[in-house]
């Protein structure tokens, strides 16, 4: 189980120091960050549990913060961000920060006991994600991307993309199994993404299902030789995707078992 945390905190004082020694008794691997930008641009390489201890300094960590949100907001890394503070750090940090993106706020003077129950069930709800298969959704509509995220999040790890380039940055740094892809969107539409897709010899063979408005018999046909696993309608209900999407899944097991 992996139980690496990144804490980003201005300071390393004693309560710091001691948060970090009970911490590591308990075998997680902490790495303390500064909260500046050229120090946090790979942290979602380090860990998906981040701890952030706020110490009166709270406005002096507005770039940090906006940099967290923006990760956790359009999902490029699903982060599991915790604070540490009092009230009035938990007031500022809500200013910049949304409230439901954060998995906790601890008081100070800190309850170690609960903090270690906290990262230990994250660190397992991370294992669970771990086994899922990895699903990209682009579309440039926020609310079709919140709706199948939901749909999709119990039985699968949900990606988002708001865009063609977003997809092709997140597909850069993370493997998926397969991609749900909208067909019109600004800039980038799903054939020239999917194009680039194939271009890629690292994503070249990534199944692409279109899950599109569009169900017309020319824009279906003219995105065949790209040859997507499906071409699917967001008319269709909830649970008939989902078929679709278990189906798909189910045939790939039994192909690597013959």
């Amino acid at each position: 189980m992996n139980k690496d945390v990144a804490l980003i905190c201005k300071n390393q004082s004693f309560m710091v120091n001691a948060m970090i020694k009970n911490l590591e008794e308990e075998h997680f691997k902490v790495e303390t960050l500064q909260p500046k930008i050229n120090v946090l641009k790979d942290l979602e390489e380090k860990s998906r549990i981040v701890l952030v201890y706020l110490d009166k300094d709270a406005d002096e960590m507005t770039d940090a913060l906006v940099y967290l949100k923006d990760l956790v907001t359009e999902d490029r890394q699903r982060l599991m961000v915790y604070f540490v503070g009092n009230p009035d750090d938990f007031d500022a940090v809500e200013k910049i920060y949304p409230k439901n993106h954060a998995e906790g706020f601890l008081l100070r003077p800190l309850n170690v006991k609960k903090l270690v129950e906290q990262l230990n069930g994250a660190a397992e709800n991370m294992e669970t994600e771990n086994r899922k298969k990895n699903i990209l959704v682009v579309d440039d509509d926020g609310t079709m991307l919140r709706m199948l995220k939901m749909w999709l999040s119990e039985k699968y790890s949900v990606y988002m993309a708001n865009s063609g380039m977003n997809a092709i940055s997140l597909l850069a740094k993370n493997h998926v199994d397969l991609i749900l892809l909208d067909y019109e969107m600004p800039v980038a539409n799903g054939p020239q993404v999917l194009e680039m897709i194939r271009s890629e010899p690292t994503t070249a063979d990534t199944p692409v299902m279109f899950l599109t408005a569009k169900n017309d018999k020319e824009s279906v046909m003219s995105v065949m030789g790209l040859k997507p696993e499906k071409y699917l309608l967001k008319t269709m209900p909830p649970d008939e995707l989902l078929k679709n999407i278990d189906d798909f899944f189910e045939a790939q097991k039994a192909k690597q078992m013959v």
